[in-house]
C-alpha cells in the first residue's frame, strides 16, 4: 500500500536523527547572536519591544516559516527549534531574576536624558539617539523649547517620558522647532539670552562669539520661553 506521506522526508528531510544535536547547537548560536546584534544596534531599533522580546520573535518566526513552505526543511528540526528557544526563553528570564547586573544587560535601564532643562550629556552620549529624532519626539508632545521641560527620561522600551515644569517655572531655553533652531550661529548677533544648540545650557551673552561654560563648543540659538499649550 502507498503511503500520502514520505514520513522520513517529511519529518527530518532525509537526515539522520544525530543531525538534531547541531540544530540545538545552531539555535543556541543563533540566539545569541540576535541577541547581541539586537543589544548593540540599540533600544531605538526596537521601540515598545524589550531586545529579548525582539529576539525571541524573530527566532520564533523563522523557525515557524520556513517549514511551512520549503519542501527541503523537515518538520522536527524547527520544533527543535522551538523547545530550544523556549528552554533558552526560561534560562535568560530565570537569570534577569537572579541577577540585576544581567537584567540590565539585557533590558537596558532607564536614562535621565533632559535635567532641569538641559541634556544630561553623559547619559546622551550613550544612547544610540540622534538630537532631531529627540526634537522630534519632543514636539510631539507639545514641547517647543527645553526650558519647558524638567525632566525627560528614555525608558528601557525605547519610549521617552516627560515632565514638564508648571507655567510658573518655564524658564527660558533651547528652542527645538525647526525654523528657530536653524538659526544657531557661531556669532552672537545681539545681546540676550542664548542657548547652546549642543547641551541646552542657557546664559546671557553680549555680542559676539562665546564658549558653553559646560560642553565647550560654540553654536548659539537665541533661547525662548513660551509656555506649553495643552
Amino acid at each position: 500500500m502507498t503511503e500520502i506521506f514520505e514520513w522520513n522526508r517529511l519529518l527530518y528531510n532525509d537526515l539522520p536523527e544525530s543531525f538534531l544535536l547541531e540544530v540545538i547547537f545552531r539555535s543556541t548560536i543563533m540566539f545569541t547572536v540576535l541577541l547581541l546584534t539586537l543589544k548593540v544596534a540599540g533600544k531605538r531599533g526596537v521601540k515598545q519591544l524589550s531586545v529579548f522580546e525582539t529576539v525571541i520573535i524573530i527566532a520564533l518566526g523563522s523557525a515557524a516559516g520556513d517549514p511551512m513552505f520549503y519542501e527541503e526543511v523537515g518538520i522536527i528540526p524547527p520544533i527543535t527549534v522551538f523547545l530550544v528557544i523556549i528552554l533558552l526563553y526560561r534560562l535568560v528570564t530565570w537569570l534577569t531574576g537572579k541577577s540585576k547586573r544581567f537584567e540590565e544587560f539585557i533590558e537596558g535601564k532607564t536614562e535621565c536624558i533632559i535635567s532641569e532643562g538641559k541634556f544630561s550629556i553623559a547619559t546622551f552620549k550613550k544612547e544610540s539617539l540622534a538630537q532631531d529624532e529627540f526634537f522630534s519626539e519632543l514636539r510631539l508632545k507639545s514641547v517647543e523649547h527645553l526650558g519647558q521641560v524638567k525632566n525627560a527620561f528614555m525608558e528601557t522600551s525605547g519610549e521617552i517620558s516627560v515632565f514638564y515644569y508648571e507655567d510658573h517655572e518655564v524658564q527660558p531655553g533651547l528652542p527645538i522647532l525647526p525654523f528657530l533652531f536653524k538659526q544657531k550661529n557661531k556669532t552672537i548677533p545681539t545681546e540676550g539670552i542664548y542657548s547652546c544648540t549642543f547641551c541646552g545650557n542657557t546664559e546671557s551673552h553680549k555680542q559676539g562669539n562665546a564658549e558653553c561654560r559646560v560642553c565647550e563648543k560654540s553654536e548659539w540659538v537665541e533661547a525662548i520661553k513660551t509656555l506649553r499649550k495643552t
